[in-house]
């Protein structure tokens, strides 16, 4: 039987017949190109698009994007002004240094730039080597080093090859650092900058706008290498430097001043020491100087306390220094004469309370002037009793006593005087004698030179001048007060103080061969916030040259001194040294003059 089915071979399966093929056709192929050149099409007008946006349309923003990031803008800082003596010696000057940076993402061999770039910097490679590896943008290689080497630096890149890619990602900062090429002179007046350039303590602090100025700008293109590129458009404001100061500060005076106030605090075993020289008449500061004092370039090697102007910021009791001024004030008032009789019992008690001489003794017989020079307590008492507390409260203010001094210092004390109104019982006795209010040291210089001054005192002043970036000179002036004593007055007192440094004054010690001194000693008690109490004493001595015609003042306080504590031993020794000094340093000749000679005691 026969059928239409197809016999299989065995071990075949069922499996469907492959397609049948399409055949070739040019339409189908031109269809291919054609979309190809299409997607071709899109493409390229994608790109030509893009780059009329970037060429054309943003062409300018990119551009400028670009030089942004090419472009280098730095602060160009003002020169400090310079703080010098009153002869031009500088005390304070500022000089351009350069640090060394590095942006070490930049620097393509540290090891090969470390090699080139350590004997520049004065550094061994090995230590340099590791300032330059890593992906610090920013990291400082050296700072403060001289502007010779930022400029060693430039020169070796301009004549290496112009490949080379040695220091590359080496910049620089300019910036100025201050200096004070006299070390410790007149340290505690002048002061320090802190580390960003201000001024920290002392006048640098005080005066710091004035000294500052103004800062400039520099913009330039830069390469990626960190070198200016020359043809790049520079477009520069230079900075305006600071104002210079010059100082009433004699140096030389200054430094003698110094030696002599250090060796007396060692000596004495004092806490510190102050010496304060003025100039009568004028009001200029030659010198100030405390010990211990610091030395400005490096200040952290001290103790804070040492960095203050302790003659202007620190008050004290003045102790027997300001009977000058309850004794000028009962000849003013016609109470008392220099000759007058004084009984000067062994004891007084005023307002319950018992005052006594720093010496025991029985009853004496003093004129006004022996109460003055063996500075009697009891006696200078008994003659402020002849003007009553309110005349004695008006002259302790009309010699500045509470009262600015007017001198242009940071941190400057006034001192203190109660009014009337809020005086105790013994308020008035111990105010007569220099007790129960505060001076500086300044204001008790300044005391003197008004008496020197033939009554009219004269603010003290420790600025002599100004000169601008542009040379302008302005000139301090003296600035007078209020007139406080007569002439006739103040000429009295001027001889009466001469008896404190002939035979039976209390400072003998400090007579200068050629020239007539006059002068005060005090021994104040010592006022202790730690306990509240009184415990030790300031010692002190101020004198007055020549004392017939005043020129100089030289004073000098010792706090809490340990081998001796009379102004007269620990003192007056050292105004005398200074005083000679300032008197040859000032060209000051000896008046020839008599020395005065008023009796000390009556009734033989």
């Amino acid at each position: 039987m026969t059928t239409d089915t197809p016999i299989r071979e065995k071990g075949t399966a069922d499996r469907p017949a492959p397609p049948a093929s399409k055949p070739f056709t040019l339409a189908r192929s031109k269809r291919r190109v054609q979309l190809l050149v299409l997607g071709f099409a899109v493409i390229l007008s994608l790109f030509a698009a893009r780059l009329v946006e970037l060429q054309a349309l943003r062409a300018p923003e990119l551009a400028t994007a670009a030089l942004q990031q090419r472009i280098v803008s730095q602060d160009i800082p003002a020169i400090r002004g310079e703080i010098t003596d009153i002869k031009g010696t500088p005390l304070a000057t500022s000089i351009e240094v350069r640090d060394i940076t590095a942006d070490q993402t930049l620097v393509e061999d540290p090891t090969e730039t470390a090699a080139v770039l350590a004997p520049m910097l004065g550094m061994s490679a090995s230590e340099l080597e590791p300032m330059l590896s890593g992906d610090r943008r920013f990291t400082y290689v050296k700072k403060a080093t001289d502007p010779q080497v930022w400029r060693d630096i430039q020169s070796w890149r301009a004549e290496s090859d112009n490949d080379s890619v040695v220091l590359q990602g080496i910049f620089s900062e300019r910036r100025t650092v201050r200096d004070y090429p006299n070390g410790k002179l007149a340290s505690t007046i002048v002061g320090f900058t802190n580390s960003e350039g201000n001024g920290a303590v002392g006048l640098e602090a005080g005066l710091n706008d004035t000294l500052s100025g103004t800062a400039g700008t520099v913009t330039y293109e830069q390469s990626a290498g960190g070198t200016e590129i020359p043809t790049s458009d520079v477009q520069r404001v230079d900075p305006v430097s600071g104002t210079d100061v010059k100082l009433t500060i004699d140096a030389d005076l200054q430094w003698a001043a110094q030696q002599a106030v250090g060796n007396r605090v060692r000596n004495s075993g004092s806490d510190f020491g102050m010496v304060v020289v003025l100039e009568v008449g004028t009001g200029r500061v030659l010198a100030m100087a405390t010990a211990p004092s610091f030395d400005p370039l490096d200040p952290s090697e001290s103790e804070p306390e040492d960095w203050t102007n302790k003659p202007v910021t620190w008050a004290m009791e003045p102790g027997s220094t300001s009977k000058l001024m309850t004794i000028a004030g009962v000849l003013e008032e016609g109470a008392l004469k220099p000759r007058s009789q004084v009984l000067v019992p062994s004891g007084l008690v005023r307002g319950g309370k018992p005052f006594k001489d720093s010496s025991p003794h029985g009853g004496l017989n003093l004129t006004l002037a022996g109460v003055l020079a063996e500075s009697s307590n009891i006696g200078t008492i008994l003659a402020a009793e002849k003007m009553g507390g309110k005349k004695l409260y008006r002259y302790l203010k009309g010699f500045g006593v509470g009262e600015p001094l007017g001198l242009e210092y940071p941190g400057t004390q006034t001192g203190y005087v109660p009014a009337p109104k809020d005086w105790s019982d013994t308020s008035f006795p111990t105010l007569a004698f220099g007790q129960g209010m505060s001076m500086t040291a300044m204001h008790i210089a300044n005391m003197f030179a008004t008496i020197g001054n033939d009554g009219v005192p004269v603010q003290p002043r420790l600025v002599d001048s100004y000169t601008s970036a542009d040379g302008v000179i302005e000139n301090t002036e003296a600035v007078e007060d209020e007139r406080v004593l007569s002439p006739d007055t103040a000429k009295t007192m001027q001889r009466m103080m001469q008896m404190v440094v002939g035979d039976g004054g209390t400072a003998a010690n400090a007579k200068i061969p050629g020239y007539l001194m006059g002068g005060k000693t005090g021994t104040a008690m010592r006022y202790d916030e730690t306990c509240n109490c009184y415990s030790g004493y300031t010692a002190s001595f101020v004198g007055m040259a020549p004392a017939d015609d005043p020129q100089i003042v030289v004073g000098a306080w010792f706090d809490n001194p340990r081998n001796g504590y009379y102004g007269g031993e620990v003192a007056a020794p050292v105004v005398k040294r200074v005083m000679t000094d300032a008197l040859a340093l000032r060209n000051v000749p000896p008046t020839g003059g008599k020395r005065a000679n008023f009796p000390l005691k009556y009734g033989g």
